[in-house]
């Protein structure tokens, strides 16, 4: 291999610094190590001279998980300027595009013929006619707009092109200007049936004890451990079984404001159901708040109901609960006697008392709400969203979130 001069070496060196402190800005957790794998990858030519190579060199290296994708991705485009994302698009360009015309007609052989670029050209025409346009534009085949055979907007069609917002159609974009293939793998992101699913296993794990009895399972980290401290002699290390004892409650709020996240709450009901990761499950809803009696069924009727303290009494303080409601309903409700009138419902006692009671019978508890977290202290229901947060801990209904939340009821109070 060639020797690289000193002077591009210490040149290539302050370029890739300002990435590495560029990444750890946008909150990645790249460590030097990592750092001098990548660098040491680049000596060997890994790469290969292109930056799409280089592009998924480093982020293969430099993420620890799926969930790091898009800040990766976010930061590889601010640096290298090869990405147009959302943020970067003037306000009132997305306002234009908003509204999609019609596609007009065309001649396919002519659109061809002329709109056939590669994506450098695609990406230095995009630049131009940000700052060349100046109103909305449609049907036609030189702005950035709607339904016509543009290279740059949507809805229309062209041989290649850079799709701004809209949906794919002919798949023949060569970009997508806002498009964030991994804004779900986030780790602030809401949730999935497959991440639901991962999240409760965990739990599993995290509860599961070591009972009494012979050390008849193989504990592989220790066998690798042990081998290797052996001078790669094999060492097979036993342990004694793991044991699942967790038993777990799950109580719903249902309608009303709740309606929005009643897709959500169904694949946490349904990734919780279908699993075999808990010894007993209950499952239980309610309405803003939970008083004398628990429902059978989202439906909230009273004719499909338990008592609450049936509950409090039959299920034992071994339970853990995991309650799941934005917690945004009137103050009264919680405070006082009468507050709720849903459902045709007078309650005798208001809701805090009924939380409280929880609180004292359950020392594993937590409250996760789909409410994203900065709406907690100012959006509607904030003033209750504080009472029950004086209560019992509670956390954002996000992947980071629910991961903290069940870690909270493995952990001693």
């Amino acid at each position: 291999m060639t020797p690289v001069p000193q002077a591009e070496e210490e040149k290539r060196g302050a370029l890739f610094l300002d990435f590495f402190l560029l990444l750890r800005l946008c909150g990645l957790k790249v460590s030097m190590s990592d750092w001098f794998v990548l660098l040491e990858a680049l000596d060997l030519g890994l790469a290969d001279a292109s930056l799409t190579q280089f592009y998924y060199l480093s982020r293969s290296i430099l993420t620890k998980t799926e969930a790091d994708f898009d800040k990766f991705d976010l930061a590889f485009a601010e640096f290298f300027h090869g990405v147009v994302h959302h943020k970067e698009l003037p306000p009132e360009v997305l306002e234009w595009l908003e509204q999609a015309e019609a596609l007009v007609d065309f001649n396919k052989e002519e659109v061809d013929g002329r709109t056939t670029f590669d994506l450098e050209t695609l990406k230095k025409m995009f630049e131009e006619r940000l700052q060349e346009q100046d109103e909305r534009h449609d049907t036609g085949k030189y702005w950035i707009g709607t339904g016509g055979t543009s290279v740059l907007g949507h809805s229309g069609y062209a041989a290649t092109g850079i799709r701004v917002g809209g949906e794919g159609r002919n798949r023949h974009a060569l970009q997508v200007a806002e498009g964030r293939l991994y804004r779900d793998f986030r780790d602030d992101s809401v949730l999935n049936v497959r991440q639901f699913q991962v999240a409760f296993r965990r739990l599993r794990q995290l509860s599961a004890r070591l009972d009494e009895g012979p050390k008849d399972e193989l504990d592989l980290d220790e066998t690798i451990e042990e081998t290797g401290n052996n001078a790669g002699h094999l060492k097979v290390i036993y342990r004694r079984p793991r044991s699942n004892s967790t038993k777990l409650m799950l109580l719903f709020d249902s309608g009303g404001s709740m309606w929005p996240f009643a897709t959500l709450c169904n694949q946490l009901f349904q990734s919780v159901s279908r699993s075999n990761h808990f010894r007993e499950l209950k499952t239980f809803y309610f309405h803003n708040c939970f008083y004398e009696r628990l429902f059978n069924s989202a439906a909230c009727r009273h004719d499909d109901s338990i008592e609450t303290e049936w509950v409090l009494q039959n299920c034992g303080d071994e339970f853990k609960v995991v309650i799941v409601g934005d917690a945004s309903m009137a103050p009264t409700e919680l405070l006082f006697p009468g507050g709720s009138l849903d459902y045709e419902h007078f309650n005798k006692e208001p809701g805090l008392a009924w939380i409280r009671r929880f609180v004292e019978r359950y020392e594993k508890l937590v409250w996760l709400n789909p409410l994203p977290e900065e709406e907690w202290s100012m959006g509607r229901g904030f003033e209750s969203i504080r009472l029950i947060r004086d209560e019992l801990p509670m956390y954002p209904l996000t992947i980071q979130g629910l991961e903290a939340g069940l870690k909270s009821l493995v952990a001693a109070r």
